[in-house]
């Protein structure tokens, strides 16, 4: 298992609680999992690093468990309960030197610190979405969601955030514009913050200057957009919304560059490489993809059986492959002990039972003729 776990290249979480893993140089999938507890309850809503090594992938869970998984072992090393299913889903993980960061749909967002058994509790406002972490300054994350504008919270100082978001001016109607905030990115060396919502707007937003309103909207489409990620080279990022579609938007423009295709359910997950022109989307349709940013051409396509969540990039570099198959480790055997059902005898059954039924009632119905 240990052998399977280093070679890949993308981790996946799944509705039925399977942690995933892609190696797309070997093209193989293989499902990590303890059958001994699997249940709905065990679903991953989030995926994170657990060091800046990659050799730890955190898990989050329904039921308010992080899990570690070792991608040197290949097996689950520690679990932590870290909230209650009452409180809602994780909406983001992430990891410094000292501590673990979780946040879930109610706005709780709390600092676990290492050796300790304090922990350092935030009120995000309700509703949360996601929640992020500043790469460059790994004490600050951001957070928003439904009628829950962006904000940035400095962890060293959480009593305010450092950073509130304020609405865009009403509309021509002089309404009040709804917020949603679906998703967030830091923009590399910079202090810009990019956005995405539920009312299928891209908006960027920048602490350093003295207006809190965003300094750039686009629109992309006409459905709630679910996930954004940042390509290597900073000037544009990848979209994805409810209804399959990819696209590729300028920043400096606020302009669609192209869409990416192929989807066929909503995107819930979607990852730039580090340094590689490459995106990964998953989603409803239980297919992992991966396109190029250079050409918008599909590279790789991997049927993983279940609805995917989230998705996990490494930042090893992907071979050529157009697609790969799954190995279903563990999970064959529930498929394999599963009785097999023969839809024709069943079909050849109810149509004898029709017929007999229709003869019986055109003989009480000759019977009341003849009276």
């Amino acid at each position: 298992m240990a052998d399977k776990s280093q070679v890949c290249s993308v981790w996946l979480g799944s509705e039925t609680g399977i942690l995933k893993g892609v190696s797309l140089s070997k093209k193989q999938a293989f499902n990590f999992c303890e059958m001994s507890c699997l249940s709905r309850d065990q679903e991953v809503c989030v995926l994170g690093w657990g060091d800046q090594h990659e050799t730890e992938v955190l898990v989050g869970s329904v039921n308010g468990t992080v899990k570690t998984f070792s991608t040197e072992k290949g097996i689950f090393t520690e679990t932590r309960q870290c909230g209650e299913s009452t409180q809602g889903r994780f909406t983001g993980l992430a990891v410094t030197d000292s501590a673990l960061i979780t946040c879930v749909e109610t706005g709780l967002l709390r600092v676990w610190k290492e050796g300790s058994t304090d922990t350092v509790e935030i009120n995000a406002g309700t509703n949360v979405c996601r929640m992020r972490q500043n790469p460059s300054q790994r004490n600050q994350v951001a957070t928003g969601g439904k009628e829950n504008g962006l904000k940035v919270w400095d962890l060293e100082r959480p009593e305010t955030p450092i950073f509130t978001s304020k609405n865009v001016r009403n509309d021509w109607l002089d309404l009040r514009v709804p917020e949603w905030v679906r998703d967030m990115a830091f923009i590399p060396d910079s202090n810009k913050i990019v956005t995405c919502t539920g009312h299928h707007q891209v908006r960027v937003y920048d602490p350093a200057s003295p207006q809190r309103r965003p300094v750039l909207e686009a629109h992309f489409g006409e459905y709630p957009l679910t996930a954004l990620s940042l390509p290597a080279n900073q000037d544009s990022v990848v979209v994805g919304n409810t209804h399959g579609e990819l696209a590729i938007l300028d920043l400096r423009k606020g302009l669609v560059r192209g869409c990416l295709k192929g989807l066929a359910g909503g995107v819930r997950g979607l990852q730039c490489h580090p340094s590689l022109p490459l995106v990964a989307s998953c989603g409803l349709d239980r297919f992992l993809r991966v396109h190029s940013l250079e050409d918008r051409s599909l590279q790789h396509k991997v049927y993983l059986k279940s609805r995917l969540n989230c998705n996990l990039n490494s930042s090893a570099a992907t071979g050529d492959v157009e697609e790969v198959k799954e190995e279903g480790g563990e999970v064959d055997e529930v498929w394999d002990t599963m009785e097999m059902i023969n839809d024709q005898a069943k079909k050849r059954a109810t149509d004898e039972e029709e017929a007999v039924v229709t003869g019986v009632e055109k003989t009480t119905k000759k019977r009341k003729v003849v009276k």
